[in-house]
Order: structure tokens, then C-alpha cells, then sequence
């Protein structure tokens, strides 16, 4: 499997507005294109944190461990609809109460993107799609602290990971 470089993704500005469009061979070859995309941080009651495995066909970060859902939004497509498309097909959920943290902007060496951050709690079955993910598990907070800086954790979780969820490292 691959990423299909010709998928197309809005462009936006820095408030989430669409300036225009551009495939994903595009945005993620360097180009440095601000497009959208969501993430959905998963709590279980007990306050561990899902994590996602990456596989190691993907483009960006092949291997690492990512945020439990995260993905595109595709060309005409809300942030609220892709994040809901995201953690059906990525995790199996469908019935979730997302809660907005904020959005930002992340940059790499090979591409810019507006993040739409989002948490949840969620006591129900994960199935992590065979297809898009190496599997995953939750870990505990200390788990996740122990893991930051060591290239085990792809470089955007540990970022937002700091930013959002400070007040559960301490």
C-alpha cells in the first residue's frame, strides 16, 4: 500500500478559510502548502491515551506512533465530517463526543499543516483499521513522557501533546 499522491486537499489560510486546492503529492513534496487536517486525542476513563502505530508505507513518519486519529480533510469536507470519517475508518468509533482544543499550525521540513485538534473519552471497542495503521494500545501518561524525544513518537503528537496536555504531565 501507499498514499495516493494525486488525492486533492483544500488550501487554507491560518483561520481554516479554503484559498484553493492542491493535490497530496503536492503539499507533502515540499512545497510547503498550508492544508487541513483533523486529530482526535482518545482517552479511556482510567485517562491513558490511545495511540496510533503508523505503517511503514506511509509518506510522513512511517513507523512511529501518532495521535489516535488524525487525517486529511478532503476538498469541499468540514473539519466536524472528516474528523468523524477519520475515526470510523481509522478506529472503528462512531459514537463520540468530540471536544475542540484548539487548532495551530504545524510545520516540517516537507510540509505545513492546520491542525484541528480534538479530544474525546471513549470506553468502547478500538479496532484499528488493518488497512491504514500497524495497529495500536493505550498507554499511560508516564508511558507517553518516558517515549517523548526518543524518535519513537512522531515529532506533531509530542508538539501537541505538550501544548494541549500539559496539565496531565505534571
Amino acid at each position: 500500500m501507499k498514499d495516493d499522491a494525486e488525492e486533492v486537499f483544500p488550501l487554507v489560510d491560518e483561520t481554516g478559510t479554503v484559498t484553493g486546492k492542491a493535490t497530496r503529492g503536492e503539499c507533502h513534496g515540499g512545497s510547503m502548502r498550508l492544508h487541513p487536517v483533523v486529530h482526535l486525542h482518545v482517552f479511556n476513563p482510567r485517562g491513558e491515551i490511545y495511540l496510533q502505530k503508523r505503517p511503514a508505507w506511509k509518506d510522513i513518519q512511517p513507523g512511529k506512533w501518532d495521535t489516535a486519529v488524525g487525517g486529511h480533510l478532503k476538498y469541499g469536507e468540514t473539519p466536524d465530517a472528516a474528523l468523524r470519517r477519520e475515526a470510523c475508518e481509522e478506529l472503528g468509533l462512531k459514537e463520540f463526543v468530540p471536544q475542540p482544543m484548539g487548532m495551530y499550525v504545524f510545520e516540517s521540513l516537507r510540509e505545513r499543516e492546520l491542525v484541528y485538534v480534538n479530544r474525546t473519552v471513549y470506553d468502547g471497542p478500538v479496532r484499528p483499521s488493518a488497512g491504514e495503521l500497524d495497529g495500536g494500545r493505550f498507554w499511560t501518561v508516564s508511558e507517553v513522557c518516558e517515549a517523548v524525544g526518543k524518535g519513537i513518537l512522531t515529532p506533531n503528537f509530542e508538539q501537541e501533546f505538550r501544548r494541549f496536555f500539559q496539565e496531565i504531565r505534571n
